[in-house]
């Protein structure tokens, strides 16, 4: 079974969504598919997208699950975003979150940290 996923993001600001969702996945979109969303293919048929839909942004809760947690986040830092909250579950489980100018939420989680 082929599985293609497009993760949403409602946006007030089209603008200022587009400039922090850079910063956050550290490169333009991949493809831009008309005047109000933009695309970023975050694996293969994988995707996070934004689009302008004023007054109506803000709700969005996405968890992305990666490999390389603490170089993904360092990355993010290194381009001007903090993260708005830090959590480790009991079984070790970390996860980073972030909110966009609107208040969405996009984390990102990874597996316990190796010592």
């Amino acid at each position: 079974m082929s599985v293609e996923l497009f993760a949403g993001v409602l946006v007030n600001d089209y603008e200022a969504a587009l400039g922090w969702y850079e910063r956050l996945f550290g490169s333009p979109p991949t493809f831009i598919p008309n005047d109000t969303e933009a695309v970023w293919e975050l694996a293969e048929h994988r995707y996070v997208y934004i689009e302008h839909r004023p007054g109506r942004g803000g709700h969005a809760l996405h968890t992305v699950f990666v490999d390389d947690l603490d170089a993904r986040v360092e990355g993010i830092t290194d381009r001007g975003l903090k993260p708005a909250n830090r959590e480790t579950y009991a079984n070790g489980v970390r996860k980073i979150t972030y909110h966009d100018p609107d208040g969405n939420e996009i984390g990102f989680g990874g597996a316990p940290a190796q010592f």
